[in-house]
Protein backbone atom coordinates (compact mmCIF):
# COMPACT_ATOMS: atom_id res chain seq x y z
CA UNK A 1 0.00 0.00 0.00
CA UNK A 2 1.45 3.62 -0.86
CA UNK A 3 0.69 6.15 1.33
CA UNK A 4 3.33 8.61 -0.17
CA UNK A 5 3.77 10.70 -3.52
CA UNK A 6 7.52 10.27 -4.33
CA UNK A 7 6.84 12.95 -7.02
CA UNK A 8 5.38 14.94 -4.05
CA UNK A 9 8.42 14.33 -1.50
CA UNK A 10 10.91 15.49 -4.47
CA UNK A 11 8.95 18.49 -4.79
CA UNK A 12 9.13 19.31 -1.32
CA UNK A 13 12.94 18.66 -0.84
CA UNK A 14 14.06 20.42 -4.16
CA UNK A 15 12.13 23.81 -2.69
CA UNK A 16 13.98 23.34 1.23
CA UNK A 17 17.57 22.75 -1.18
CA UNK A 18 17.06 26.59 -2.23
CA UNK A 19 16.81 27.34 1.51
CA UNK A 20 19.12 25.41 3.69
CA UNK A 21 20.05 28.42 5.68
CA UNK A 22 16.76 28.29 7.26
CA UNK A 23 15.76 24.86 6.74
CA UNK A 24 18.48 22.33 8.12
CA UNK A 25 18.42 23.45 11.78
CA UNK A 26 16.75 20.30 12.95
CA UNK A 27 18.39 17.81 10.48
CA UNK A 28 21.95 19.28 11.82
CA UNK A 29 21.51 18.84 15.38
CA UNK A 30 20.02 14.84 14.70
CA UNK A 31 22.85 14.41 11.97
CA UNK A 32 25.28 15.83 15.50
CA UNK A 33 23.84 13.31 17.61
CA UNK A 34 23.89 10.52 14.99
CA UNK A 35 27.80 10.93 14.72
CA UNK A 36 28.51 10.86 18.18
CA UNK A 37 26.48 7.50 18.46
CA UNK A 38 29.37 6.67 15.52
CA UNK A 39 32.13 7.99 17.54
CA UNK A 40 31.05 5.60 20.39
CA UNK A 41 31.59 2.18 18.20
CA UNK A 42 34.89 1.46 18.47
CA UNK A 43 34.93 0.01 14.73
CA UNK A 44 36.53 1.14 11.31
CA UNK A 45 33.94 1.24 8.57
CA UNK A 46 35.75 2.22 5.01
CA UNK A 47 33.40 2.08 3.66
CA UNK A 48 30.15 3.98 4.25
CA UNK A 49 26.66 5.03 2.54
CA UNK A 50 24.89 7.85 3.50
CA UNK A 51 20.90 7.62 1.93
CA UNK A 52 18.98 10.74 2.22
CA UNK A 53 21.77 12.93 2.49
CA UNK A 54 20.50 16.44 2.20
CA UNK A 55 22.86 18.69 2.01
CA UNK A 56 25.52 16.56 3.27
CA UNK A 57 25.74 17.24 7.04
CA UNK A 58 26.48 14.03 8.50
CA UNK A 59 29.65 13.55 6.04
CA UNK A 60 31.07 17.26 7.50
CA UNK A 61 30.80 16.07 10.95
CA UNK A 62 32.57 12.53 10.65
CA UNK A 63 35.51 12.17 12.83
CA UNK A 64 39.00 11.51 10.51
CA UNK A 65 39.80 9.06 13.45
CA UNK A 66 37.10 6.94 12.05
CA UNK A 67 39.72 6.60 8.62
CA UNK A 68 36.51 6.37 6.19
CA UNK A 69 37.73 5.93 3.26
CA UNK A 70 34.67 5.86 1.09
CA UNK A 71 31.71 7.74 1.45
CA UNK A 72 28.96 8.20 -0.83
CA UNK A 73 25.98 10.47 -0.58
CA UNK A 74 22.49 9.28 -2.01
CA UNK A 75 19.29 11.47 -1.88
CA UNK A 76 15.84 11.56 -3.72
CA UNK A 77 16.07 14.79 -4.51
CA UNK A 78 18.19 16.33 -7.53
CA UNK A 79 18.86 19.59 -5.92
CA UNK A 80 19.60 18.16 -2.30
CA UNK A 81 22.60 16.01 -3.89
CA UNK A 82 24.10 18.67 -5.81
CA UNK A 83 24.39 20.58 -2.26
CA UNK A 84 25.67 17.94 -0.85
CA UNK A 85 28.46 17.63 -3.84
CA UNK A 86 30.18 20.54 -1.44
CA UNK A 87 31.37 17.93 0.53
CA UNK A 88 33.77 16.60 -2.19
CA UNK A 89 32.10 12.86 -1.62
CA UNK A 90 30.92 10.74 -4.54
CA UNK A 91 27.15 12.14 -4.50
CA UNK A 92 24.25 10.15 -6.80
CA UNK A 93 19.94 10.36 -7.10
CA UNK A 94 18.86 7.73 -5.49
CA UNK A 95 15.07 6.64 -4.12
CA UNK A 96 15.89 4.73 -0.78
CA UNK A 97 12.69 1.98 -1.80
CA UNK A 98 15.15 0.86 -4.83
CA UNK A 99 18.47 0.77 -3.74
CA UNK A 100 20.69 0.11 -6.91
CA UNK A 101 23.89 -0.98 -5.17
CA UNK A 102 25.55 -4.38 -5.16
CA UNK A 103 24.83 -6.73 -2.27
CA UNK A 104 28.36 -6.78 0.79
CA UNK A 105 29.31 -2.85 -0.81
CA UNK A 106 28.82 -1.03 3.02
CA UNK A 107 30.45 -1.34 5.91
CA UNK A 108 27.69 1.29 7.26
CA UNK A 109 24.55 2.60 6.59
CA UNK A 110 23.73 5.59 7.76
CA UNK A 111 20.57 7.76 7.26
CA UNK A 112 19.20 10.75 8.93
CA UNK A 113 15.59 11.93 9.20
CA UNK A 114 14.77 10.28 5.93
CA UNK A 115 13.37 6.92 6.08
CA UNK A 116 9.59 8.13 7.71
CA UNK A 117 8.53 8.96 4.09
CA UNK A 118 9.06 5.49 2.90
CA UNK A 119 6.36 3.35 1.72
CA UNK A 120 7.66 0.16 2.21
CA UNK A 121 9.79 0.23 5.15
CA UNK A 122 10.38 -3.49 5.49
CA UNK A 123 10.97 -3.20 2.15
CA UNK A 124 13.87 -0.61 2.49
CA UNK A 125 15.31 -2.09 5.58
CA UNK A 126 16.04 -5.58 3.50
CA UNK A 127 17.41 -3.72 0.88
CA UNK A 128 19.89 -2.12 3.22
CA UNK A 129 20.26 -5.33 5.29
CA UNK A 130 21.41 -6.68 1.54
CA UNK A 131 24.14 -3.85 0.85
CA UNK A 132 26.05 -4.47 3.96
CA UNK A 133 28.94 -6.26 4.32
CA UNK A 134 28.81 -8.82 7.13
CA UNK A 135 28.52 -7.42 10.77
CA UNK A 136 27.85 -4.39 8.53
CA UNK A 137 26.44 -1.19 10.86
CA UNK A 138 23.01 0.46 10.21
CA UNK A 139 22.58 3.66 12.15
CA UNK A 140 19.40 6.03 11.78
CA UNK A 141 17.47 7.82 12.53
CA UNK A 142 13.76 8.40 12.07
CA UNK A 143 10.54 10.75 13.00
CA UNK A 144 8.24 8.73 15.19
CA UNK A 145 4.54 8.67 16.08
CA UNK A 146 3.90 11.65 18.52
CA UNK A 147 5.98 14.14 16.40
CA UNK A 148 3.76 17.82 15.84
CA UNK A 149 0.80 16.31 18.03
CA UNK A 150 -0.07 19.71 18.82
CA UNK A 151 -0.42 20.80 15.43
CA UNK A 152 -2.17 17.66 15.04
CA UNK A 153 -4.60 18.50 17.34
CA UNK A 154 -5.18 21.33 16.89
CA UNK A 155 -5.78 20.66 13.09
CA UNK A 156 -7.97 18.18 13.64
CA UNK A 157 -10.12 20.44 15.93
CA UNK A 158 -10.72 22.72 14.02
CA UNK A 159 -11.95 20.59 10.86
CA UNK A 160 -14.21 18.65 13.79
CA UNK A 161 -15.68 21.86 14.50
CA UNK A 162 -16.06 23.98 10.90
CA UNK A 163 -16.08 21.11 8.79
CA UNK A 164 -16.67 18.01 10.56
CA UNK A 165 -15.17 16.09 8.22
CA UNK A 166 -11.22 15.33 9.54
CA UNK A 167 -8.87 15.31 6.60
CA UNK A 168 -4.86 13.55 6.61
CA UNK A 169 -3.28 16.94 7.36
CA UNK A 170 0.04 15.05 9.39
CA UNK A 171 1.69 12.23 7.70
CA UNK A 172 1.23 8.66 10.05
CA UNK A 173 4.08 7.74 11.78
CA UNK A 174 6.26 4.54 12.91
CA UNK A 175 6.02 3.09 16.61
CA UNK A 176 9.16 2.26 18.14
CA UNK A 177 8.22 -0.96 18.95
CA UNK A 178 7.10 -1.59 15.24
CA UNK A 179 10.12 -0.61 14.08
CA UNK A 180 12.48 -2.77 16.15
CA UNK A 181 10.20 -5.95 14.97
CA UNK A 182 10.61 -5.03 11.04
CA UNK A 183 14.56 -5.02 11.34
CA UNK A 184 14.38 -8.00 13.40
CA UNK A 185 12.17 -9.44 10.62
CA UNK A 186 14.11 -8.51 8.12
CA UNK A 187 17.28 -10.07 8.91
CA UNK A 188 19.62 -7.38 11.33
CA UNK A 189 20.45 -8.84 14.16
CA UNK A 190 21.10 -6.94 18.22
CA UNK A 191 18.73 -3.57 17.05
CA UNK A 192 18.87 -1.36 19.79
CA UNK A 193 16.48 1.41 19.54
CA UNK A 194 15.68 4.56 21.70
CA UNK A 195 13.46 7.59 21.79
CA UNK A 196 14.15 11.04 22.37
CA UNK A 197 11.84 14.03 22.16
CA UNK A 198 12.73 17.78 20.90
CA UNK A 199 10.95 20.15 21.54
CA UNK A 200 10.94 23.24 19.67
CA UNK A 201 9.59 26.49 20.52
CA UNK A 202 7.72 28.76 17.98
CA UNK A 203 7.04 32.53 18.06
CA UNK A 204 3.68 31.34 16.35
CA UNK A 205 1.93 28.48 15.16
CA UNK A 206 2.12 30.11 11.46
CA UNK A 207 5.96 30.83 11.96
CA UNK A 208 5.96 26.74 12.50
CA UNK A 209 4.18 25.64 9.58
CA UNK A 210 6.01 28.05 7.29
CA UNK A 211 9.23 26.33 8.75
CA UNK A 212 7.85 22.75 8.07
CA UNK A 213 7.68 23.37 4.47
CA UNK A 214 10.95 25.10 4.45
CA UNK A 215 12.19 21.95 5.69
CA UNK A 216 10.48 19.90 2.97
CA UNK A 217 8.46 18.35 6.06
CA UNK A 218 4.96 19.18 4.58
CA UNK A 219 1.94 16.38 3.60
CA UNK A 220 2.61 14.27 1.34
CA UNK A 221 0.09 11.58 1.30
CA UNK A 222 -1.13 10.75 -1.75
CA UNK A 223 -4.72 10.99 -0.38
CA UNK A 224 -4.17 14.53 0.99
CA UNK A 225 -6.72 16.98 -0.14
CA UNK A 226 -4.86 18.70 -3.55
CA UNK A 227 -6.62 22.07 -2.37
CA UNK A 228 -5.71 24.86 0.10
CA UNK A 229 -6.62 24.62 3.62
CA UNK A 230 -10.03 26.85 3.85
CA UNK A 231 -9.53 30.05 6.14
CA UNK A 232 -12.12 29.28 8.82
CA UNK A 233 -10.42 26.15 9.57
CA UNK A 234 -7.00 27.99 9.56
CA UNK A 235 -8.19 30.40 12.16
CA UNK A 236 -9.96 28.03 14.20
CA UNK A 237 -6.89 25.75 14.49
CA UNK A 238 -4.25 28.39 15.32
CA UNK A 239 -6.75 29.71 17.94
CA UNK A 240 -6.87 26.39 19.60
CA UNK A 241 -2.87 25.68 19.43
CA UNK A 242 -2.27 29.13 20.82
CA UNK A 243 -5.40 28.33 23.59
CA UNK A 244 -3.92 24.93 24.10
CA UNK A 245 -0.60 25.08 23.46
CA UNK A 246 0.72 28.24 23.87
CA UNK A 247 2.63 30.17 26.74
CA UNK A 248 1.94 33.92 28.30
CA UNK A 249 3.98 35.15 25.57
CA UNK A 250 2.03 34.09 22.51
CA UNK A 251 4.90 31.21 21.53
CA UNK A 252 3.95 27.60 20.68
CA UNK A 253 6.06 24.47 21.44
CA UNK A 254 6.72 21.91 18.53
CA UNK A 255 7.26 18.18 19.49
CA UNK A 256 9.48 16.16 17.39
CA UNK A 257 10.03 12.72 18.56
CA UNK A 258 13.31 10.95 17.17
CA UNK A 259 13.80 7.67 17.41
CA UNK A 260 17.21 5.98 16.66
CA UNK A 261 18.65 2.99 15.68
CA UNK A 262 21.43 0.96 15.67
CA UNK A 263 21.49 -2.75 14.43
CA UNK A 264 23.88 -5.12 12.29
CA UNK A 265 23.91 -6.98 9.36
CA UNK A 266 24.44 -10.71 9.76
CA UNK A 267 28.21 -11.55 10.68
CA UNK A 268 29.95 -15.23 11.41
CA UNK A 269 31.53 -13.07 14.95
CA UNK A 270 28.78 -11.56 16.51
CA UNK A 271 26.92 -12.65 19.57
CA UNK A 272 24.58 -14.46 19.89
CA UNK A 273 21.56 -13.01 21.70
CA UNK A 274 20.85 -15.00 25.19
CA UNK A 275 18.42 -17.59 25.39
CA UNK A 276 15.41 -16.79 27.75
CA UNK A 277 16.60 -16.62 31.44
CA UNK A 278 20.58 -16.17 29.66
CA UNK A 279 40.71 9.16 -2.24
CA UNK A 280 38.57 8.82 -4.97
CA UNK A 281 35.74 6.40 -6.34
CA UNK A 282 34.26 5.22 -9.15
CA UNK A 283 30.52 4.74 -8.40
CA UNK A 284 30.25 1.43 -10.48
CA UNK A 285 31.91 -0.76 -8.36
CA UNK A 286 28.87 0.19 -5.39
CA UNK A 287 26.41 0.19 -8.45
CA UNK A 288 24.65 -2.78 -10.05
CA UNK A 289 25.71 -3.40 -13.97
Amino acid sequence: MRLFSRQSIVNHRDRAALDLKNSSFLFSEVAKQLVERLDEIKRQFPTMLELGCRSGQISTLLDPEKKIETIIQADLSYLMAKNALRTGNPTLVCDEEYLPFRQKSFDAVLSNLSLHWVNDLPGTFSQICHVLKPDGLFLASMFGIGTLFELQDSLANAEKITNRVISPRISPLADIKDIGQLLLRVGFKIPVLDNEKITVRYSSPIKLMHDLRSMGETNALIKRQSSFMRRDILAAGLKHYLDVYGDNFGRVPATFQIITLVAWSPGPDQPKPLKPGHPSVNLADFLNS
